[in-house]
C-alpha cells in the first residue's frame, strides 16, 4: 500500500511538472495513476465495491463531459477535446475515476477544480493567458490528498 501510495504520488507529480513545463504530458503516465489508484482502492474494498465505485465514477465522468461538450459546442462553437479542454484533462479524469468512492470522488473532483481555479488566477493574474495547466492543477490537488493519506492512514475516502 506505501509503495503504490508512494509511486502515485511520484507520478502525479511528474504529472504537474510536465503539464506546467510543456502543457504536454506524456500518455503513459495517466495509465500509470489509473493503475496505481486501482491497486490502491483494491487493497482498501472487495473487488466488486471496487468495480460499482469505479463504474459509477466513470458514470458521473461521462455525463460531465457530455454536458461540457454540449455547452462548448452550443456556446462557443468549438469542439471539447483540443479546442475547449486537452486531452489530458481529460485521460486524468478518467484516471481518478479508479481512485475513490463516489461520493468522496465526487466531492474531492469538485474541490480540485475549485483549486484549479484559485490557483490560475493566484499565478496568472492577467486575463490574456490562453491556456490553463489543469490536469497540472488537478494532479497537484490529488497529490496532496493522497499524501494526507499516507501521513494520516485515514482511508475513510475509500468507504463505501
Amino acid at each position: 500500500m506505501i509503495i503504490l501510495l508512494i509511486l502515485n504520488w511520484i507520478t502525479l507529480a511528474l504529472i504537474t511538472i510536465q503539464d506546467y513545463k510543456d502543457r504536454s504530458v506524456y500518455w503513459f503516465l495517466y495509465a500509470l495513476v489509473g493503475l496505481f489508484v486501482l491497486g490502491i482502492q483494491m487493497i482498501q474494498n472487495p473487488i466488486y465495491t471496487v468495480l460499482l465505485n469505479s463504474f459509477s465514477n466513470l458514470i458521473f465522468i461521462s455525463v460531465l463531459l457530455l454536458f461540457a461538450a454540449l455547452y462548448s459546442k452550443i456556446r462557443f462553437k468549438k469542439r471539447l477535446i483540443n479546442e475547449s479542454i486537452g486531452l489530458g484533462d481529460v485521460l486524468l479524469f478518467i484516471a481518478m475515476s479508479f481512485a475513490f468512492a463516489p461520493i468522496s470522488f465526487f466531492i474531492l473532483f469538485v474541490f480540485s477544480l475549485l483549486f484549479s481555479l484559485a490557483i490560475h488566477l493566484v499565478l496568472n493574474p492577467k486575463k490574456n493567458v490562453v491556456t490553463v495547466p489543469l490536469a497540472g492543477h488537478m494532479a497537484l490537488f490529488f497529490g496532496m490528498v493522497y499524501a494526507v493519506l499516507f501521513f494520516t492512514k485515514d482511508y475513510s475516502l475509500y468507504a463505501y
